[in-house]
């Protein structure tokens, strides 16, 4: 499926074909994320054609996506890794990172810098360019990413190279995300609010959902806020402090420069911290300012892991799972339905249907925290009375089998025995057994089909997630088996049994008595 190869000096060579006998790589993972240099990690052997080929941030590598028609990866190879393991067999590890990284080739000047984000975005990567060999250059692409003024103000350090000064200037200062794009050959840097699409693929359990872990993070959480405005000059003109002071609320909050939310000290106890607007001068703006804050925090992120299956290799879904793109998620036992984006992907080129992703950061509000615990938990407690029922109902099977079990052998042997008082005391009993049994049968519950709307053998929700019971079911320990076709064979004598009459067999056995006895 995949193609790689590396160029040195405008030199191509084949490391891997996918194709059966042709020239392989031991493996190769690549993980991309958002914001993030893609990176490529592979490995191969002495027969490699590339093997003493590569020179470090020299040697290209280009991943070819034959199925898609399209580059998985290009960037440099990193430095190597050379092992011998323990037969003599000798292999080179290389590290490899994505095209982004050639950012961090160049380093910004020292400037104040006043205007809008795009000119901002545009200088910076102007002044990359000219540091740079052509193949590092980009050329600005798109942008849609501002603030509320469409205004910064702000100062660029010769200390930061270009990578670290879009990162902090831009894409942790008013958010967005960078992406790579090519068209005729040209090289363009996209810097957009958000890259990706949304896709109806779903990730579900029972169809290619494979494993999953969730972790939820509130640790960021402020319950006691402090803002800070503009700073203040200092009245002592002889004081030589170089970290001035900044507005406070304290003049229109009664004294007090916080701002306490009791509602989440409740739920997470004091948690302090601070937040600073430059653009803010007067007491009152800041006061609101952070009461706003505080109303729209969001308490928490809860980052996804998972493993899914590619099921677009096969034909079987329309969609692969791409960076940047959001995919509906169903895991009922987690409690999860919802629609949530990848940031992070892991793929490796020998096994590219088992695709690892990170789902997240999906920040969630307390109203959102506190329903998702508690829907985790009321799932927990029907899931757990579901198998309790179960383990009853198989319970009294159980004991019922036993009963009609030891009614058919008493039968048997009375039968031999030709004891008539008692074969009709034990076929009494057999038929009180059989009785029995029914009640027990009757008791199972009785479902029809389930529909997506409709609750049936599964409720409606499960139906969507396909064929859950089956997970439901896997919790559920059994503690002994039954022969089906030990039970269809007691029926069947039960079904003679009732067959045969009780006063014949009397008269019967009379006479054979009768004939055995001398006159």
């Amino acid at each position: 499926m995949y193609k790689i190869k590396i160029i040195n000096d405008g030199v191509e060579t084949e490391i891997h074909n996918p194709y059966v006998n042709d020239i392989k790589i031991a493996n190769g993972v690549i993980k991309t994320e958002i914001n993030a240099i893609d990176s490529f990690n592979f490995s191969f052997y002495m027969n490699n054609p590339g093997y003493g080929k590569i020179k470090p941030l020299k040697t290209f590598i280009n991943v070819f996506n034959i199925k898609k028609g399209q580059v998985e990866f290009e960037g440099r190879v990193l430095g190597p890794s050379e092992n011998m393991d323990e037969t003599g067999l000798h292999s080179a590890a290389y590290e490899c990172e994505g095209e982004l990284g050639y950012l961090h080739d160049s380093v910004q000047k020292h400037m104040e810098f006043r205007g809008t984000p795009f000119e901002l975005f545009n200088e910076i990567i102007e002044y990359h360019n000219l540091q740079v060999e052509d193949y590092k250059k980009f050329e600005v692409g798109e942008m849609n990413v501002t603030n509320s003024t469409n205004y910064l103000y702000l100062y660029l350090s010769a200390e930061h190279d270009t990578f670290q000064t879009l990162k902090e200037k831009l894409i942790d200062n008013i958010g967005g995300e960078l992406q790579i794009r090519k068209e005729n050959g040209v090289r363009f840097l996209d810097y957009l609010e958000r890259i990706g699409e949304d896709k109806e693929t779903e990730i579900r359990i029972a169809k290619n959902l494979r494993s999953m872990s969730r972790d939820v993070d509130p640790t960021e959480i402020i319950t006691r806020l402090t803002p800070l405005g503009e700073r203040v000059e200092s009245e002592d003109p002889e004081a030589t402090d170089a970290s001035q002071a900044r507005l406070t609320i304290e003049t229109v909050n009664n004294g007090i420069p916080y701002l306490d939310d009791e509602i989440l000290q409740s739920e997470f106890g004091i948690q302090g911290g601070s937040i600073t607007w430059n653009d803010i001068t007067l007491p009152e703006n800041l006061l609101a300012r952070g009461l706003e804050w505080l109303s729209k925090q969001k308490v928490a992120y809860v980052q996804y892991k998972l493993s899914a299956i590619d099921l677009s290799l096969i034909g079987l879904d329309i969609d692969s799972f791409e960076k940047g793109n959001s995919y509906p998620l169903k895991n009922p036992i987690m409690a999860i339905d919802e629609r949530l984006r990848v940031i992070g992907k892991s793929l490796d080129i020998n096994n590219p249907q088992n695709a690892a992703l990170t789902i997240g950061d999906k920040f969630k509000t307390l109203n959102q925290y506190q329903s998702d615990m508690n829907r985790s938990a009321q799932t927990i407690v029907d899931l757990e009375s579901r198998v309790t029922k179960q383990s009853e109902t198989i319970n009294n099977l159980k004991t019922e089998l036993i009963a009609v079990d030891q009614a058919i052998q008493q039968v048997k042997f009375d039968l031999e025995e030709g004891d008539l008082p008692a074969l009709e005391d034990a076929i009494n009993n057999l038929n009180h057994a059989v009785d029995n049994l029914i009640e027990a049968i009757d008791e199972i519950p009785i479902y029809d089909i389930a529909t997506p709307t409709e609750d049936g053998l599964m409720s409606a929700n499960d139906k969507q997630t396909h064929d859950l019971m089956k997970e439901k079911t896997d919790l559920i320990s059994i503690t002994f088996n039954t022969d089906l076709d030990s039970i269809r064979e007691k029926f069947n004598l039960i079904n003679v049994l009732n067959e045969v009459d009780l006063d014949d067999i009397v008269s019967r056995l009379e006479a054979l008595e009768n004939d055995g006895d001398p006159e």
